[in-house]
């Protein structure tokens, strides 16, 4: 084994302990130089590997068979892992690809269990200077982080400070046979442009550019977090049981706080952040929200509205048939609006009909005494205005008689407690 990866995985095994390791094993030079260097190692730790096939290429399949061999080879436990590429949120292919990844990698993941990538210092620079391309601040220049939660185990970069040269010279050492993606040298994505052009000029002009870009990552990593602790206290105030945000509070925390506190929000609910720009634009409008009807925002497959003093994310959505309508006698059914309606128990002995509103419908709910508007009662119930026109309608006959599982009427109460249920709307969230 070469001096450096032997001391360098040697360090960092020994502050891991015990944990069960599974790498993540694409069959290209640094997984395989990672996944080879700690099946050779005495005493060997818990370890098996983990292959995801996008299926974005040809050779795929090629790729996967090449990866299950090689740790055959090894006596170390193997599994692939087919993920469906969704190229529909506007993210672009590399993007749309990491997150299927990871999506796989969370979901395998027992507890107490590392997934080892070996990500070493050459893409942490390339990170770096993306995230600077972009416009982050300390948070996302500090690049990626040692260790993350993910899924029900961890997350770990052991390799971040080695140099990818150590694990190219491993491959040499041992004479290891690996997979080539061609995707990784393609000029038109951003870190092959970065990889093929960019870095080599830097390192021409300055040769301690990596170690440079590096050390100021780690810097950042400090600055943000001690900034993190700041703005982790500021959105347990900011945040509610809604999953929504203060709107002037969060508006009111210092430029330092809020970028990060709005990111951290976002992604907590499997959406993206969004650009220096279009967080400004945000800015901007919770700024003159009180003159705008309902401010939005959107980026990618994102919205942020502001409603209420409040913020609120949410998935994009596309349009639909306002027009829709279906029989209905408690079954699941498929709302083209998003989401389904059922009925939480029994059956219903005459066919009910699930609409949408059209504009103008009333409802006098069970036990209340006046007639009203459908927008009256949304206001008063709180119904965001998006959802407002994806809420299912049951109507006996002309009559509306249930607005989602929100409001029945006095004959609609009485048919459902005949049928045994009550409607029950689930939501695309």
């Amino acid at each position: 084994m070469s001096a450096s990866l032997a001391t360098h995985l040697d360090r960092a095994l020994d502050d891991a302990g015990d944990a069960p390791l599974v790498v993540a094993y694409s069959g290209g030079p640094d997984s395989t130089a990672l996944l080879h260097a700690l099946a050779m190692r005495s005493p060997r730790p818990s370890l098996r590997a983990l292959h995801v096939d996008h299926g974005l290429h040809a050779e795929s399949g090629v790729w996967a068979l090449h990866c299950r061999r090689f740790c055959e080879s090894l006596d170390v436990p193997f599994e692939t892992v087919r993920v469906t590429v969704d190229l529909t949120r506007g993210e672009g292919v590399e993007a749309a690809a990491r997150r299927a990844r990871r999506a796989a990698f969370a979901a395998t993941l027992t507890p107490g269990e590392r997934l080892v990538l070996a990500h070493h210092r050459d893409d942490q620079v390339e990170t770096v200077l993306l995230k600077l391309l972009r416009g982050a601040g300390p948070e996302g220049l500090a690049g990626m982080r040692p260790l993350r939660p993910l899924g029900a185990g961890t997350l770990w970069r052991p390799l971040l400070d080695l140099p990818r040269i150590a694990l190219l010279d491993y491959i040499a050492e041992f004479a290891l046979d690996t997979v080539h993606d061609p995707s990784n040298d393609d000029p038109r994505i951003a870190r092959g442009y970065l990889r093929g052009t960019v870095m080599p000029a830097l390192a021409a002009q300055w040769p301690q550019a990596a170690v440079s870009i590096a050390h100021s990552a780690r810097l950042c990593a400090e600055a943000a977090e001690s900034l993190r602790d700041a703005w982790m206290d500021a959105l347990g105030l900011l945040h509610d049981d809604r999953g929504t945000l203060d709107a002037a509070g969060w508006l009111a925390l210092p430029p330092a706080w809020r970028s990060p506190l709005l990111d951290h929000w976002l992604h907590a609910v499997g959406l993206s952040a969004p650009t220096t720009a279009q967080r400004e634009t945000l800015e901007r409008q919770v700024r003159e929200a009180a003159a705008e009807r309902l401010p939005l925002v959107g980026w990618g497959d994102t919205e942020v509205r502001v409603w209420r003093g409040r913020l609120w994310a949410m998935r994009r959505r596309g349009d639909f048939d306002h027009g829709w309508t279906a029989p209905w006698r408690g079954e699941p059914v498929a709302l083209p609006g998003g989401g389904t309606l059922a009925l939480s128990g029994g059956r219903l002995a005459t066919p009910l009909t699930v609409r949408y509103r059209h504009g103008g419908e009333t409802l006098r709910p069970h036990g209340d005494r006046h007639t009203r508007e459908l927008r009256d009662l949304f206001q008063q119930g709180g119904v965001p205005p998006w959802e407002r026109p994806r809420m299912p309608l049951v109507d006996a006959g002309d009559r509306l008689i249930a607005v989602a599982d929100k409001w029945l009427s006095d004959e609609g109460k009485a048919l459902f407690d005949v049928a045994g249920g009550r409607p029950v709307w689930h939501r695309d969230d």
